[in-house]
């Protein structure tokens, strides 16, 4: 290849691959560009065997789930938010909403550490040290919260700290799905936003 290739073939590399882009991005005109994060909406929760936080050697599974509408909290003692929140999911304790929690990524010794330093609002915590449970149930970040009916159906996902703020949303869907006289699309329209 002589001098003058070499000048061509470095003028036309940077024109070929802008080219490539503009052709694809052209493609991409007016397609969705959503991303959909709660795949867990209206689908059972996934199945699950973990360590039970507070006795390790003892494995939870769906069934021992709560038969009734509950609250499947995503948490961990590394997470700031998740310290925000706790005082309302105190809240929630002491006025019976039943709560299970799932302390994602955290070593032991730091989960029940913060358990004890800011008390326990779940029924029971389960360890999910590698975050493969919180990845099948749709987890963007901690914390996150599902409201799931007494079958184990997954009925509304939330981002973030629960608070004053959305609570009267979340109690509506949790009231809903526990209510034997709605159908199911009542119940689905209770718990969409």
């Amino acid at each position: 290849m002589n001098r003058q290739q070499k000048r061509m073939m470095m003028f036309m590399l940077p024109l070929v691959v802008f080219v490539l882009l503009m052709i694809m991005l052209f493609f991409r005109l007016g397609k969705p560009t959503d991303v959909v994060i709660d795949t867990s909406v209206h689908h059972p929760l996934p199945t699950f065997s973990l360590p039970l936080l507070s006795e390790p050697n003892r494995l939870m599974t769906n069934a021992d789930l709560p038969k009734q509408a509950f609250l499947l909290n995503v948490w961990g003692s590394w997470c700031p938010t998740c310290k925000i929140e706790h005082p309302f999911l105190l809240k929630l304790q002491a006025d019976g909403v039943p709560m299970v929690g799932v302390n994602y990524k955290d070593e032991l010794p730091n989960a029940l550490g913060y358990l004890n330093d800011y008390k326990n609002p779940f029924l029971f915590s389960v360890q999910d040290l590698d975050g493969k449970y919180a990845i099948e149930l749709g987890l963007t970040g901690a914390p996150e919260t599902f409201v799931v009916d007494g079958q184990g159906v997954v009925y509304k996902h939330i981002l973030g700290e629960i608070g004053e703020q959305n609570w009267a949303n979340i109690k509506t869907c949790m009231m809903a799905i526990d209510n034997p006289t709605l159908d199911e699309k009542a119940k689905l329209g209770a718990c969409d936003d």
